[in-house]
């Protein structure tokens, strides 16, 4: 029986493994192995691919967030107590990055069909204590409109972006600051490099992009134990930096950045035109690079026979995500909430191969397995 692959890494990489070589190579060599001229030009590229004045190299996404938030309370922006607007729907590192910083985070439902924080349930969830919103691009969806950009900026609230899953994708309208670049949205996005990522290191690595000149330079400092100056640490900072081999590693890759994520679009249309079974809901799909489908979702009512059935077809599948934050163990004093549409995903979503582990031809062929599943015969 043929495998149809979810993911293989070394598949993912295997075009750049000569110039990684190299690279690699040439750091172990210089004998400088934390920040350097690698890290900084890795900075300038995502700056500038951002079209924004400054990126930070970080240790993974979840600090990028982490160090926004906080870089915001050194500055006397947020204090303990506030509450940050973030997505139900979402990975929990939305989340973790808020409570680790004794703010709360108060969860919006998404819109049922982007997946994404609905921007029209946003202003009924704003009380005095709030002082952000966090959207989140998930699976490569673009989450801004001008609904939500206007809401920022009658309640001066500042915009937080999780773009661990969207890099290189473009919003309909413009930023706050004029850029229309995923991650530079707002006033600060954070950055995942997770080796699964459309861009991955071979490791954990993260970024923050900012257009607040103030807040890259606490940033810049509480990643590096709170010192820009050695031995004079102005905050009671992290250890947080990014190394210079993965900062060489993602300079290479992010030269391709097009190309992945238009071969993502690529198969992302093989599925949305042949996958016809009416038990199977199709994400969204306009065309318009919008979105760089860092995972496609689909959503069944049976999902564990749908697995079950796609596996004994050779078909590996994953779910982003089982379980939303206000369900996790170690949330339990948001568990009362009440959240129907985050559950109902959570209950339904399948995630289908879409990286260049899958052929064009694979990934129709993909689609003619699905559409031969009847939940009726599992």
């Amino acid at each position: 029986m043929k495998k149809y692959t979810f993911l293989n890494l070394a598949t993912i990489n295997e075009p750049y493994f000569e110039e990684i070589k190299l690279a690699t190579s040439r750091i172990i060599e210089s004998g400088r192995y934390i920040g350097g001229e690698e890290v900084a030009n890795f900075e300038q590229n995502l700056a500038t691919i951002c079209n924004a004045p400054y990126a930070i190299g970080v240790s993974n996404g979840l600090d990028a967030l982490r160090l926004i938030i906080r870089g915001y309370i050194e500055l006397g922006i947020f204090s303990k107590g506030d509450e940050i607007i973030v997505p139900a729907n979402t990975y929990i590192a939305s989340v973790l990055a808020v409570t680790d910083n004794d703010l709360i985070p108060i969860f919006v439902e998404p819109d049922p069909l982007t997946y994404n924080l609905d921007s029209s349930l946003i202003e009924q969830s704003i009380t005095p204590r709030t002082k952000a919103i966090m959207p989140v691009h998930l699976y490569g969806r673009v989450c801004w409109d001008e609904q939500l950009a206007n809401i920022a900026k009658k309640y001066s609230l500042k915009v937080i972006e999780d773009n661990a899953q969207a890099i290189g994708a473009i919003a309909p309208c413009d930023g706050l600051h004029g850029s229309r670049l995923t991650g530079a949205l707002g006033d600060a996005g954070a950055f995942s490099f997770y080796p699964t990522k459309n861009i991955g290191a071979l490791g954990d690595a993260g970024a923050v992009v900012t257009h607040d000149k103030e807040l890259a330079e606490a940033v810049t400092a509480l990643r590096n134990y709170g010192s820009i100056m050695q031995y004079n640490n102005i905050y009671a900072g992290l250890n947080c930096r990014l190394d210079p081999m993965q900062a060489a590693i993602l300079s290479i890759k992010l030269q391709h950045i097009t190309e992945e994520n238009s071969y993502r679009q690529s198969i992302a249309d093989i599925y949305d035109k042949n996958i016809t079974n009416p038990e199977v809901i199709k994400p969204l799909n306009d065309n318009s690079g919008q979105t760089v489908w860092h995972q496609y979702v689909v959503r069944v009512k049976n999902r564990d026979n749908f697995r079950q059935y796609l596996a004994s077809n050779g078909v590996e599948t994953a779910i982003h995500y089982a379980t939303p934050p206000h369900l996790q163990p170690c949330y339990t004093h948001y568990s009362h909430l009440s959240l129907p549409i985050t559950e109902k995903l959570s209950n339904e979503v399948v995630s289908l191969p879409i990286t260049r582990c899958t052929s064009n031809s694979e990934a129709l062929e993909i689609a003619n397995i699905i559409n031969q599943y009847n939940d009726n015969v599992i």
